[in-house]
């Protein structure tokens, strides 16, 4: 996967995030190439090890464990094409 790849997968998984969550802020970084090696790393160094930051309206009143499962199934379509980990950051 190329860095312009990666790059693109980042912005997609952040406009899904915009579209599903209507955040006030969101940044989605990949962090793959620090994982190198462990557990769903695919070799590349990219694409397969995320952080989201986000900050959201629909995050009122929830509880962390909801709030994370909103996350996770806002960007299910790209855990199942092989984003192995996505470390959420409630802001």
């Amino acid at each position: 996967m190329t860095t312009q790849a990666t790059h693109t997968l980042a912005q997609a998984m952040q406009q899904r995030l915009s579209e599903k969550l209507s955040p006030t802020q969101v940044d989605v970084l990949d962090e793959s190439a620090a994982h190198a090696g462990h557990a769903g790393a695919n070799g590349t160094g990219f694409g397969t090890h995320f952080r989201v930051r986000i900050a959201s309206p629909l995050f009122t009143g929830r509880s962390r464990v909801a709030q994370h499962r909103l996350v996770y199934d806002a960007l299910q379509e790209f855990i199942d094409q092989g984003v192995h980990a996505i470390a959420i950051e409630v802001l």
